[in-house]
């Protein structure tokens, strides 16, 4: 094997904004508490400090990778670094919650420009036969990414402050966009046509996300479930939109006659439903609960995301050489297993149980993640990729506030709009524990769909 110093610089750039995305999004998450004393907020606006950064990536996700096949994705890769880089900073400086909230959204904005081109420029740069191997290796950037984070984000909450960890991530994006503009170069010329694009289609599918992820934050009201069924119509409505279009946001054709990209896209969207809310709530439940640190809770949590981040390169290495739906299958089995276990948490759990359950859940997700991104990517053509790539991190991000939604749904129904601190252990254990049983079922759904979505054609 032989990589040109070009090929070796792209894995290089795209490798440290998928960890730079990951960082900020699992150090904010043990950094939450903090934010909640210093901005006065109560459990459901604090849930939308990490929803509002998930919202705004999956509003932008699919229309950013259809444009970057049309424009170009290096360009576009360029202006989601320098848009991230920027309100990071502007994070570290917000005065009050709802500023926060905002600032968070358009950061959002510039984690979609980057992680929907990123994939799509590495598997433009490698032959076919490296590419579980590369995309292995910027999944593992993103596990370290999480390793890291809770560790660093409680440490730097304990003896710094929750705003050094945005500040830090704007340092740290400096970097990140002087290499890019340097290193990655240019787009080869495309057709000018991004006119063409449907932004009909569009403007339903973010205001469809909008209403159904705004309005489960009011459930119980009546006007939470006039949103929800007014978003679910409006996405209804933005999927007749792309079957019709010539020139469509999403090609629907892959999802009704491409039975490996359709299968792979929803064992993906399951999965991370399944998964996501994991840190948030450990994260919560281990300061509040065993009343411990930012810092010792953080050490506790890089267990999963350290697994994640050693053995993704290796089952993506081994998806390249047997069918990536069994290894993708056994990592959702496992993950399975692991949520139907910390169902089981109460106010005396010991540590090493968590610790355990976290390792069991991280092996299970290393197993998943690269063999079915390698699936999803080789199931398209190469014009195909940004869109490929697009889809797939939507339906990451989708999942992602699938599963924030549900917890907060949890957290509205046994605390209302009570600050987390203050809530009987009881009832928040409660929360939790409905919420890890949810998970697990739909996880189970999960395994369904990474199996039967049939053989990977490596050719």
């Amino acid at each position: 094997m032989h990589w040109t110093k070009k090929q070796v610089s792209i894995l290089a750039i795209v490798a440290i904004t998928s960890f730079m995305g990951t960082f900020l999004i699992s150090s904010i998450n043990i950094a939450l508490p903090a934010i909640e004393r210093s901005m006065g907020l109560n459990a459901i606006s604090l849930s939308w400090v990490v929803t509002s950064f998930l919202l705004a990536t999956a509003m932008f996700l699919l229309p950013v990778g259809r444009w970057g096949d049309l424009t170009g994705i290096r360009r576009l890769f360029k202006w989601g670094v320098v848009i991230f880089t920027v309100s990071s900073l502007l994070c570290g400086l917000a005065d009050s919650g709802g500023w926060l909230i905002g600032l968070r959204f358009i950061q959002g904005i510039g984690a979609a420009f980057t992680s929907t081109t990123g994939p799509a420029i590495l598997v433009s740069t490698f032959p076919p036969q490296h590419r579980g191997r590369v995309l292995g290796m910027s999944v593992s950037a993103v596990y370290l990414g999480l390793a890291f984070g809770p560790f660093a984000g409680g440490f730097i909450t304990q003896y710094l402050s929750w705003r050094a960890i945005f500040f830090m991530a704007s340092g740290l994006g400096v970097v990140t966009t002087a290499i890019a503009f340097i290193f990655l170069g240019n787009d080869e010329p495309t057709r000018n046509d991004a006119t063409r694009l449907n932004l009909k289609g569009t403007f339903f599918y973010m205001i469809g996300l909008v209403a159904l992820v705004y309005g489960s934050s009011n459930i119980p009201s009546t006007m939470g479930w006039l949103l929800m069924l007014g978003g679910a119509i409006s996405l209804v409505v933005f999927w007749i939109i792309e079957s019709h279009s010539a020139m469509p946001v999403i090609d629907t054709k892959l999802f009704v006659k491409n039975r490996l990209f359709a299968f792979s896209n929803l064992a993906a969207l399951i999965n991370y439903s399944a998964t996501f809310a994991i840190v948030f709530l450990m994260s919560l439940y281990l300061q509040k609960i065993m009343g411990l640190s930012p810092r010792d809770a953080g050490t506790i949590l890089i267990a999963q995301p350290i697994v994640m981040a050693i053995f993704s390169p290796i089952a993506g290495r081994f998806s390249d050489r047997i069918e990536p739906r069994y290894l993708a299958t056994a990592g959702m089995t496992m993950c399975t297993i692991g949520l139907a276990a910390l169902a089981f948490l109460s106010t005396s759990t010991p540590i090493w149980f968590i610790v355990i359950i976290l390792l069991w859940v991280g092996f299970g997700f290393a197993l998943f993640s690269s063999p079915n991104m390698n699936t999803i990517m080789s199931s398209v053509s190469k014009t195909q990729y940004g869109l490929a790539s697009g889809t797939a991190a939507t339906m990451r991000v989708i999942g992602q506030i699938v599963s924030m939604t549900i917890a907060t749904l949890y957290f509205a129904g046994f605390m209302g709009s009570q600050p987390i601190e203050i809530v009987p252990n009881h009832l928040f254990v409660s929360a939790v524990r409905y919420g890890f049983v949810t998970f697990s079922l739909i996880s189970f759904l999960g395994i369904y769909f990474s199996y039967n979505r049939g053989k990977m054609d490596r050719s």
